[in-house]
């Protein structure tokens, strides 16, 4: 029974733990929930205080809304936990509860028979009553034993009660965590009533401004067209490039071959004697042929860097250190309703934010397009591209590496500031937030 007992008390322990590990990383997440939601309202008071309501007060209120719902998503998980462990320890009471009477019906059982038997004489006459002098001695240990076990039946019970206040006083401490959580979860419903109230707003607002919203979105497309073209162009021309660098060394490595042979001939050709030695005609190094398929932009002197840049696929640093995505890849849509597809991501950040770049690669292209530059980054097949700069210092076949600052965060249509990132290859674009590592 005491072993049985010793199991239980671990075994309460050891869920009490693995609870309380769970709490403390739902409390954890929820303050970092609470870091991220006090940063974006950093963002949004400084932009309210810059210009009127526009797209990135909108996507960062939507951002803050987000968090709040996940916020009050992990008070709910955390009471359920805190419900499933008030029932637990409930049904552990009534597991006390329901041992505590069968010992004690136990004991009461033992203490009626010792009672019974309590003189000396009946003591004396079980042991003399004995056939010989083995059996009497195993009615003395048996005696004592019996004796050993009514204590043992009385320290059980003491334990259990133990164990069972011990519960009652866990039970108490959830059920007042859990009205602290009720409280807190109150208090952010509230929160997120007020911030969805500040996003219809928001949303109100730009509504209004229809006219102007959809004139910028169509100036918007305008540009990133502009851009993708840029893009086109940048790539053609390291294909130009590097099949014209490719064609110069075969023809002087042809040239190379061409004389080795005449070399050759001309000591095939000379008097033999006792002391010439045998001439071995040279190893012809093997033509390199580009397999089907296999990209133009690939060389000896960039293939590692290519494979390198693919290895970090989704680990890429950002751009910019720290802003927020206003447009993804794909199909967005506006506060007016209007759908935009965009073949990058727009980060915003403060104007005159460093812009980095994303890994190590050379300048491909400095342009301006319609009053911003845009940086292009070859490394290897791939292209990075960073447009809406402002004070870029690179210049077109500059050596770059991995966040070497290019240029600045410059203004957008709105006035705040953004830039656009792309990322490419000869054959499509791709979406640059599936090569940039999570935040």
């Amino acid at each position: 029974m005491i072993k049985i007992i010793f199991s239980f008390f671990i075994f309460l322990t050891f869920g009490v733990h693995a609870y309380s590990q769970t709490r403390e990383a739902l409390e954890k997440q929820r303050q970092q929930l609470k870091k991220e939601i006090e940063q974006t309202e950093q963002l949004l008071n400084n932009n309210k205080a810059k210009t009127k309501e526009n797209l990135l007060q909108w996507k960062l209120i939507n951002n803050k809304v987000n968090l709040q719902d996940r916020v009050i998503d992990n008070i709910n998980r955390d009471l359920n936990v805190l419900n499933n462990n008030i029932y637990s320890i409930q049904k552990d009471i009534n597991k006390f509860d329901r041992l505590l009477d069968t010992l004690k019906e136990e004991y009461a059982k033992s203490m009626v028979y010792a009672y019974r038997n309590r003189s000396s004489y009946e003591f004396l006459n079980f042991i003399f009553s004995a056939s010989n002098f083995n059996d009497a001695i195993k009615r003395v240990a048996y005696l004592k034993s019996y004796r050993n076990y009514r204590e043992m039946q009385g320290e059980n019970i003491s334990r259990t009660q133990d164990l069972r206040r011990q519960r009652i006083a866990d039970l108490g401490g959830n059920k007042q965590k859990k009205n602290i959580a009720l409280q807190t979860q109150s208090k952010e419903m509230k929160t997120l009533e007020q911030q969805q109230n500040e996003k219809d707003r928001i949303l109100s607002e730009l509504k209004k401004q229809g006219k102007n919203l959809n004139n910028q979105i169509a100036a918007k497309q305008k540009q990133m067209k502009k851009v993708s073209i840029a893009i086109v162009t940048a790539i053609r021309r390291a294909q130009d490039e590097a099949r014209k660098e490719a064609v110069a060394k075969a023809a002087a490595e042809e040239k190379r071959r061409i004389a080795a042979d005449k070399a050759l001939a001309k000591n095939n050709t000379a008097p033999a004697n006792s002391n010439t030695k045998s001439v071995t005609e040279p190893a012809r190094p093997a033509i390199k042929v580009k397999k089907t398929g296999e990209s133009v932009l690939l060389n000896s002197e960039n293939i590692a860097l290519n494979s390198s840049f693919e290895r970090n696929k989704g680990a890429l640093p950002w751009p910019i250190d720290r802003g927020t995505v206003l447009m993804h890849y794909g199909n967005n849509t506006m506060p007016s309703g209007t759908t935009i597809n965009v073949t990058s991501v727009t980060i915003s950040a403060d104007i005159g934010t460093p812009v980095k770049a994303v890994f190590d690669g050379t300048i491909s292209t400095v342009q301006t397009v319609e009053d911003m530059q845009v940086v292009i980054i070859q490394h290897g097949r791939y292209f990075s591209t960073y447009s809406n700069l402002s004070g870029v210092n690179v210049q077109r076949g500059q050596e770059v590496k991995t966040s070497q600052t290019i240029g600045r965060v410059a203004a957008n249509f709105d006035g705040v500031g953004a830039i656009d990132f792309f990322m490419s290859n000869e054959k499509s674009n791709y979406d640059p937030e599936s090569w940039l590592r999570r935040r």
